[in-house]
């Protein structure tokens, strides 16, 4: 690969970085991204990204299709592509967008896996045996309670916390803040863990939740231990934090039916991504409908 290519992708995630302000998680996606495509280009037809048309990028993302890669994998390469061009044409670096016409192939629609208040109920209200158990729990009453992303648990901070009001600060995508509710469980896990805190933090350590080293807890920490905890308990399927986010917003979408209000939760931008769940209930509407509806009705005798 030459030099002006690698120079070009190292800058376009610079400006995601530094301008865009991404997650060093997201700008690494991108970097994979283009990585994963350009590797593939080189096999077929490939004179440096200033130069890439349209076919053999489309011959590309059929042959990665081919390999195995979703849909849903592709429209993400493909949007990281377009971004990575238009970055390119406002840097007066190419005038043409390869990526722009060319559509992946439909990812098949998957409905969040999702809990009951049962379920949760053994996995929460077993009693802790030690502070990090104790810390897990507050972790996992925050995550159902408020329907929080891991990245924002972990990154909220001891001032981000209002016991008395019931309510968090966190930063969602975008370094967009929000405020949200807490509940009675979540706020009384968390007051069991700010006891416990200060075996484990510095004085002026400020994340809410740390580790054993006293540093700030990572998503992958998060993860690790609600998977232990999940297995524990017997859970079927794995226990991770982005499906305590999806239990809670399916319950609270079902009290409430209020879409704008758990999409303001979420901190979704977009109402779309809120609507999956109103997927979720549709045996237990089609019962009720066929159960009440007077053309709807099955006539056992037939």
């Amino acid at each position: 690969m030459q030099n002006s290519d690698s120079e070009l992708e190292y800058r376009f995630t610079e400006f995601m970085r530094v301008e865009r302000q991404l997650s060093p998680q997201t700008v690494l996606n991108y970097q994979r991204d283009l990585e994963r495509v350009r590797h593939t280009l080189e096999t077929i037809e490939f004179s440096g990204w200033l130069h890439l048309k349209e076919r053999p990028l489309r011959f590309a993302i059929a042959e990665l299709h081919a390999e195995g890669l979703s849909g849903r994998s592709l429209q993400r390469m493909l949007s990281a592509l377009r971004s990575f061009y238009r970055y390119l044409n406002r840097a007066k670096q190419c005038d043409h967008n390869p990526a722009i016409a060319i559509k992946a192939p439909k990812a098949p629609r998957r409905l969040p896996q999702t809990l009951t208040s049962e379920t949760l109920g053994e996995v929460l209200d077993v009693p802790p045996d030690d502070p990090l158990q104790i810390r897990d729990r507050a972790m996992m009453e925050l995550l159902y309670s408020s329907g929080l992303r891991v990245s924002e648990l972990v990154g909220i901070d001891l001032n981000d916390i209002d016991l008395g009001a019931g309510s968090v600060i966190v930063e969602g995508k975008g370094r967009k803040e929000r405020q949200v509710p807490v509940g009675r469980m979540a706020l009384s896990a968390l007051q069991a863990w700010l006891r416990e805190r200060h075996l484990f933090a510095e004085f002026d350590q400020q994340a809410l939740f740390v580790s054993k080293q006293g540093n700030r807890l990572s998503a992958r920490s998060v993860e690790k231990r609600l998977k232990e905890w999940g297995e524990r308990a017997g859970v079927a399927g794995s226990l991770y934090p982005h499906r305590l986010r999806h239990s809670f917003a399916t319950e609270m979408l079902a009290a409430s039916g209020d879409l704008r209000a758990v999409q303001e939760m979420l901190g979704h931008a977009d109402i779309s991504t809120t609507q999956i769940y109103t997927h979720l209930d549709f045996k237990q509407l089609k019962s009720i409908y066929q159960n009440a509806h007077p053309r709807a009705k099955r006539n056992d005798k037939n």
